[in-house]
């Protein structure tokens, strides 16, 4: 393989381990990275921290989502900068440097699949492998202008990947067409449940958090999809409020990524950078009870949202209520982007339901998403509908 030139610092410094194809098969030609929180045989995955890669030997087997893209005949180019831990929405790693967001240089990629997205989007490679628990696919692509998939919860093994929280990890993958997003699918997701044939639902909440200029920016893209898919209706599924959903979910995540990597942290004392300490000190600090509250009310939400996109109804809002912050932002400036933006996020995230984001539209040169979200199962469906979309978006089929 030719050496590629990282202009974006997306990948890890040092050995890149690539990896020749396995077979052949719908990937042909095509080349990927992958998050460094996923092994590859032989490699140390550093899960963005400098003591993770000291305190953890080198990968004894490849995780079997990186085998599947390299038995569908992709060639692997490497592995990618993460926010440390995957605990971070910014993108900034202190430890191995931020990956530049090709798309808006003066702002962050977004994470936690930082790098991933800033190689596609720096044209490096064809696709990359990340992974989102509270939106480390979805935001980053939103920010840096591509298409971005977080699949059903469960649907794609997380065999040979770190974890954050558990019940909430899944992986995602990054493009930059609608045709090869949905060519990852057809070698990763299982057969479609049904269609995603229904109306759009326009989730008001989600609109009118975002900034009224990401807001305006995204409905000529809605008006010309309710041309495809006929008037969304409007309907409100977080009555008490998106502030809310958020602090539920992030004490499920909190009490969940102690659960996972407080062990390890207690015994390692890890330098961490930025936000990152002060993230794990909240989990730390979160009992069971504490979090009790927050798995009652991801169950209430459940049994709201779920049988609604039973029959194949999906969901359409803004990805992201604002686009990437600018890298002169304030860590407190980040935190209320990250609040505001995972208010949104959590909606898919406690559903485990499957979501897209499209590159629509720009606000100030900066790219914003919009997100269309499916039942469970429907995944492939919906990736269908992302081609569609596309085309009717004029954007990359």
């Amino acid at each position: 393989m030719v050496e590629l030139l990282d202009d974006v610092g997306a990948f890890m410094p040092g050995d890149r381990f690539a990896h020749s194809p396995l077979g052949s098969g719908r990937l042909s030609g095509l080349t990927f990275a992958v998050k460094d929180l996923f092994d590859v045989a032989g490699a140390i995955t550093t899960y963005g921290n400098p003591d993770w890669a000291r305190t953890h030997p080198p990968a004894s087997a490849t995780a079997p989502v990186v085998l599947g893209l390299l038995q569908a005949g992709a060639s692997l180019a490497g592995k990618t900068k993460t926010v440390e831990l995957a605990y971070g929405l910014t993108g900034e790693n202190v430890w191995y440097g931020t990956p530049v967001n090709a798309a808006a240089p003066d702002r962050f990629p977004g994470g936690s699949s930082c790098g991933s997205a800033a190689a596609v989007a720096g044209h490096l490679v064809d696709f990359a492998l990340g992974s989102d628990t509270g939106g480390s696919v979805r935001i980053p692509a939103s920010y840096c202008g591509l298409f971005g998939i977080r699949p059903t919860a469960g649907a794609i093994s997380l065999a040979g990947a770190c974890p954050l929280a558990p019940s909430l990890d899944t992986p995602g993958w990054f493009t930059r067409s609608a045709s090869l997003l949905a060519g990852v699918g057809e070698v990763l997701l299982p057969a479609n449940r049904q269609g995603a044939d229904g109306p759009l639902l326009r989730v008001e909440e989600a609109w009118v958090n975002a900034q009224p200029g990401v807001a305006e920016a995204l409905r000529p893209a809605l008006e010309k999809l309710e041309q495809l898919r006929g008037r969304a209706i409007g309907v409100r599924l977080v009555p008490e409020g998106l502030d809310t959903l958020f602090q539920h979910f992030r004490m499920v995540q909190a009490e969940e990524a102690w659960a996972a990597l407080g062990a390890w942290v207690e015994a390692t004392g890890p330098r961490f950078g930025p936000g990152v300490a002060e993230r794990f000190a909240a989990a730390k600090a979160t009992s069971p009870a504490d979090a009790a509250p927050g798995r009652a009310f991801r169950r209430l939400l459940q049994a709201r949202i779920r049988p609604l996109l039973s029959g194949g109804a999906v969901l359409i809002y803004p990805t992201s209520p604002c686009p990437a912050p600018l890298l002169t932002a304030t860590l407190a400036e980040q935190d209320a982007v990250r609040q505001r933006t995972m208010g949104v996020t959590a909606i898919a995230g406690f559903c485990g339901l499957p979501e897209v984001t499209l590159p629509v539209g720009t606000v100030n040169g900066a790219p914003v998403g919009l997100s269309l979200v499916a039942g469970q199962g429907q995944d492939r469906a919906l990736l269908a509908l992302a081609c569609d979309a596309a085309a009717v978006l004029g954007l990359p089929v």
